[in-house]
């Protein structure tokens, strides 16, 4: 039986019957409790082993499964975390995570078995949807740990897999992008017209309400998303802004008025007169059709944003109001995935080199 410390505090490990077991005694690691845990309660639990009574008096906690123990992971997070993220998170688990683990105890999770678990994963996720799932596992081990249910992390001796694939930049060219605005159905061209003139997210442009378009200050306020019938709070802090209202923008957003109905307070709505739940729908109506008559390369609707911030760049506009307009944290993350777009041809380099 071995005194080990853990977080400053007193735990026994021993084996018993070829099954380890660890056990916090509740006590401070100073000198005076390992002196009692040597001359007194060790003693005491090795009595308790060898007469049976340790196990009858259920002194040893008992260790949940990862399932059992899931439960309470997700209802610990639940008031602090979007309410999107704690639907993404269940999905995660039920699909990836419980039918490989979950009925393991939590204790009994080896490092092999999580790098068994990585690799068949890997034969049908993506290294990005597969990184996901390592977080989420990883919230309940860390939880565990903070409950002194397990001592270490099985998931942090293996490493995450790496080159995660990047949402590839493929911007529209400004031809590409009116003759899209132009064609699209006129009932969604609004919806369009805000992601290629804003660079709203998809969602935030979705859970737009009438009250968040602001003529006399010329912004639109973005204050919420939606996604998967759930509206919250935008992806970060930063992202909570007022975007400007670019005069090419005005015409679209007039027009829209004619679709505008008294039961709903949404800017786009279904044929139900309500908001939208996701944007599935729309681009699935909307946005997929208009590839099919037109002479345009296929990109996905998330490529309007793309298509606002490197037009922007590339003709000459202020990275740090383009950094504001996308609701980036820092201009550092903007220029990170834009720098290739910041074009000055007619800038003679160097000229401060010349002798005077």
């Amino acid at each position: 039986m071995k005194l080990i410390n853990r977080k400053n505090k007193l735990w026994i490990t021993f084996y018993h019957q070829s099954k380890r077991y660890r056990k916090s005694l509740g006590l401070d690691d100073t000198k005076a409790n390992r002196k009692l845990a040597e001359t007194k309660l060790i003693p005491e639990i090795q009595y308790k082993l060898n007469t049976g009574e340790f196990f009858k008096d259920d002194n040893v906690k008992k260790v949940p499964t990862v399932n059992e123990f899931f439960k309470v992971s997700f209802e610990i997070h639940k008031n602090h975390r979007r309410a999107l993220t704690q639907k993404n998170y269940l999905f995660v688990y039920k699909n990836h995570i419980k039918p490989y683990l979950g009925n393991k105890k939590l204790d009994e999770i080896k490092p092999s078995q999580i790098a068994t678990w990585q690799n068949k994963l890997l034969e049908t996720l993506s290294t990005k949807s597969l990184s996901m799932a390592r977080a989420v596992l990883n919230v309940v081990f860390n939880d565990a740990i903070a409950d002194e249910i397990i001592v270490r992390n099985p998931l942090k001796v293996i490493k995450k897999p790496h080159n995660v694939p990047t949402r590839e930049i493929k911007p529209f060219t400004k031809d590409e992008m009116f003759t899209l605005l132009d064609n699209v159905n006129e009932k969604v061209r609004c919806y369009f017209a805000i992601g290629f003139f804003t660079g709203m997210r998809t969602g935030e442009i979705l859970a737009l309400k009438w009250s968040d378009i602001d003529y006399e200050n010329m912004i639109i306020k973005v204050r919420r998303a939606r996604r998967q019938g759930i509206e919250s709070k935008p992806k970060t802090k930063s992202s909570i802004r007022d975007v400007d209202i670019l005069d090419v923008l005005i015409p679209y957003l007039k027009n829209h008025l004619k679709f505008k109905i008294p039961e709903c307070d949404y800017l786009f709505t279904s044929n139900f007169k309500e908001p939208y739940n996701d944007t599935t729908g729309v681009f699935a109506r909307y946005w997929k059709p208009l590839f099919k008559k037109l002479d345009i390369e296929y990109r996905n609707p998330y490529q309007m944003r793309h298509t606002f911030a490197s037009m922007m760049i590339s003709n000459g506009e202020d990275i740090l109001w383009v950094s504001n307009m996308l609701g980036h944290t820092t201009s550092a993350m903007t220029l990170t995935k834009y720098a290739k777009y910041i074009v000055n041809k007619d800038k003679k380099r160097g000229t401060f080199l010349t002798a005077s």
